[in-house]
């Protein structure tokens, strides 16, 4: 068999040579030292971004919050008292800028904040399975003996020495939490991206009808859920009929287009806020399913933001009558868990809210009566939105 003309030819010594060349040459960005400082020189050293701007290490904007619940920074410490072996954090030097000098925590960043909660008598340790008499402590109810001790116990760093621009930073802040799958997919693309429609995507996520119409949970707060969901209402909203199946894909390679494209600002701010006002004089609850619900799944905020908008597209001056359909077995049925990721299930549940909403008859892609076999009582009366 005739081998194709674009098979590689592994044996040839040039093609050696160019990828040898080319190994070493990203290899320089992982050059590195490997530093060993005492917990309470490097906690004194270090601050989070809303802190001294003098310290030596800080946490740049672009990592996340703290995220350890109080559970997981109680076990991080009681491995420190153990003098069990700690994970190396990542630091890297910054040159130029507002930052000259300063080193950059590339990885570790919740490691650090445990240290200096714990230091500064912040955290009061729970749930210790080995050091069990001292759930409850704070670092002040430690002997002085053993204060000593902590403080001196030692940290390893490895800080990167190439001179690594901030792309080449979260270039390696991406590939360290990649690997170890610590990140949720969008606290990954908001750390890994950067640029005006990410700002505005931030600035949108702390709109303060936003927050009284779609609420979450702290913990989904803190991953950044808020500004999955502007990232989510637009990348559907502009692109739904593309989507195939990988949501992270699909919401990655939007927010890219969007960063490299250029945009316009003021009308998606309008679109957003248009939505939003449409939400909140059309349905009682916002975007939840009642009065006792405190969140709202992604599915259903997807689903309702994106099909008002589309039906504000077409009908600006939207008033509907009757939005019963909203507690309907068919909406249930569209918005349930298992629902979220086949590209038909997207369509569907989009043109569901676009087109009641716009009092015509549903676009389905699928036969109603298949697709809703297992969401209609059979023994009541059929009351349909697609006849």
């Amino acid at each position: 068999m005739a081998k194709s003309s674009n098979t590689l030819n592994f044996g040839d010594e040039q093609l050696q040579r160019d990828a040898e060349a080319q190994l070493e040459e990203r290899q320089k960005i992982a050059d590195y030292d490997i530093r060993e400082y005492p917990v309470e020189v490097l906690v004194d050293k270090f601050t989070d971004s809303a802190g001294n701007d003098e310290a030596d290490f800080f946490i740049p904007d672009y990592q996340r919050e703290l995220v350890w619940d109080e559970k997981r920074q109680s076990r991080f410490i009681e491995s420190v008292l153990m003098n069990l072996p700690i994970p190396y954090i990542f630091i890297a030097e910054v040159k130029g800028g507002e930052n000259d000098g300063r080193a950059e925590i590339v990885d570790g960043a919740q490691r650090m904040r445990t240290l200096q909660r714990f230091m500064l008598d912040q955290l009061q340790l729970v749930d210790l399975k080995q050091l069990t008499k001292m759930n409850g402590f704070r670092f002040s109810n430690l002997s002085q003996g053993r204060q000593r001790r902590v403080k001196r116990k030692t940290i390893r760093l490895i800080e990167l020495t190439h001179n690594m621009d901030e792309e080449a930073r979260r270039e390696m802040f991406d590939r360290l939490n990649t690997g170890g799958m610590v990140l949720k997919p969008m606290e990954q693309m908001m750390g890994t991206n950067d640029g005006e429609f990410v700002n505005l995507i931030k600035e949108l996520a702390q709109t303060p009808v936003f927050i009284e119409l779609c609420p979450i949970s702290s913990a989904k707060k803190i991953r950044r859920e808020r500004e999955e969901f502007v990232l989510r209402f637009f990348a559907y909203f502009e692109n739904y009929m593309a989507f195939d199946h990988r949501v992270d894909e699909f919401l990655e390679e939007y927010l890219k287009n969007r960063n490299e494209s250029g945009f316009d600002e003021q009308y998606y701010k309008n679109t957003f806020h248009e939505m939003l006002r449409f939400i909140k004089k059309t349905f009682q609850y916002g975007f939840r399913k009642n009065a006792s619900n405190k969140s709202v799944p992604r599915i259903r905020f997807e689903c309702m933001a994106v099909g008002a908008a589309l039906a504000l597209k077409e009908s600006p001056d939207l008033c509907p009558t009757n939005v019963e359909w909203l507690y309907s077995k068919e909406f249930g049925h569209l918005t349930r868990s298992d629902a979220s990721n086949s590209r038909v299930k997207v369509r569907n549940r989009i043109h569901f809210v676009r087109d009641n909403l716009l009092e015509r008859d549903v676009e389905l892609e699928g036969d109603p009566d298949k697709i809703f076999s297992d969401s209609r009582d059979l023994d009541a009366p059929q009351h349909s939105f697609f006849d």
